[in-house]
């Protein structure tokens, strides 16, 4: 294998404040290792230009201004101006941890892999309405332990946050699809049909800086809700009932409340249970009652927001059988 020449790919739309933070982190970097960043500005009218320039003599940067076209699209196009041969993509409301190429590199010398994804962690910097949402999206006991663990290095669907991939693996899949969100496991469901593996790196994880409100924060796990089932359509070997688990968890807590009024609470009591469990964890890894009570709340808005969302997707493709671009078409770009 021939060294790994590393081209970070940063995609933006409209956030010069977080390129200066994401670039500053990048001096932080343990090691001697080398890289190049590509920045791609999808269409901005607040553009990062001048942001860039500050950094110019510190790191190895390529601007490019384009016109909007998602973010797929803007990860397809920086990588075809890189340099590399392996791509880390990374969105532009992440923070990078020193060790992290170090971490990369090291793993990819020994077990070398076309793709790969990373975790993301909450920053203590972050204010408590992000890590309530990084618990939520994270902790194995919500959709976090969906998305994989280690029980699913060898299947893990890298998210685009935080993704590596070859440029071997790039030229052959030709990249991104025009979906969004959901364009990051497509891509990686097509490398797995194309014969390229992925994984996952346990400590190449970045700080994800979601800058969310609450309404926000349903709007995007809705959308990741109605993603699912068309990927399921695209790619039948993918289903699997776990994606049922929120929607089912949001109609058993309906039902749950209801049959209250006939004095039957089992079932609220093992939904009280299972928040207990939730808060514990919360309070454990935050350390603070405030944000483990706003994390409750992170659960409660990303399960019934996928479910919803899931089974709003499920009933249009499968019982009425329309197709997903004309009736999702919010989802495309």
């Amino acid at each position: 294998m021939k060294a790994l020449d590393f081209s970070f790919i940063i995609p933006v739309y409209n956030r010069p404040e977080e390129i200066e933070e994401l670039l500053g982190s990048f001096l932080n970097f343990d090691g001697d290792n080398t890289f190049e960043i590509v920045i791609v500005e999808d269409g901005s009218s607040d553009t990062s230009e001048h942001v860039v320039e500050k950094f110019q003599s510190k790191l190895d940067i390529s601007y490019y201004f384009k016109p909007n076209s998602g973010p797929g699209d803007s990860r397809n196009f920086g990588m075809q101006k890189a340099k590399g041969n392996y791509y880390i993509i990374l969105d532009s409301d992440v923070l990078m941890p020193s060790n992290y190429l170090m971490e990369v590199k090291t793993f990819l010398d020994k077990n070398y892999y076309d793709c790969f994804g990373g975790p993301d962690a909450a920053h203590s910097s972050f204010s408590n309405l992000q890590k309530a949402i990084n618990f939520a999206m994270t902790s194995f006991i919500t959709t976090g332990g969906i998305r994989g663990g280690k029980q699913k290095v060898e299947d893990f669907q890298p998210r685009s946050f935080n993704m590596g991939l070859s440029k071997t693996a790039f030229l052959a899949s030709e990249g991104f699809g025009k979906i969004h969100p959901g364009e990051d496991p497509d891509l990686s469901l097509r490398l797995h049909k194309l014969g390229y593996k992925t994984t996952l790196i346990e400590n190449a994880y970045v700080y994800h800086k979601r800058r969310v409100s609450w309404s926000k924060f349903y709007k995007q796990v809705n959308k990741f809700g109605m993603v699912r089932p068309i990927l399921n359509q695209w790619h039948p070997k993918s289903k699997s009932l776990v994606y049922w688990f929120p929607t089912l968890f949001s109609l058993g807590l309906i039902v749950s409340l209801f049959l209250m009024i006939f004095n039957c609470y089992l079932p609220i009591y093992l939904y009280g249970l299972y928040f207990i469990i939730a808060f514990v964890l919360a309070l454990i890894f935050n350390r603070s009652i405030v944000i483990a009570f706003q994390a409750l709340f992170a659960i409660v808005i990303q399960f019934f927001g996928y479910g919803i969302g899931f089974l709003i997707s499920t009933f249009t493709l499968v019982v009425l059988r329309k197709n997903p671009k004309e009736s999702f078409p919010q989802l495309f770009f």
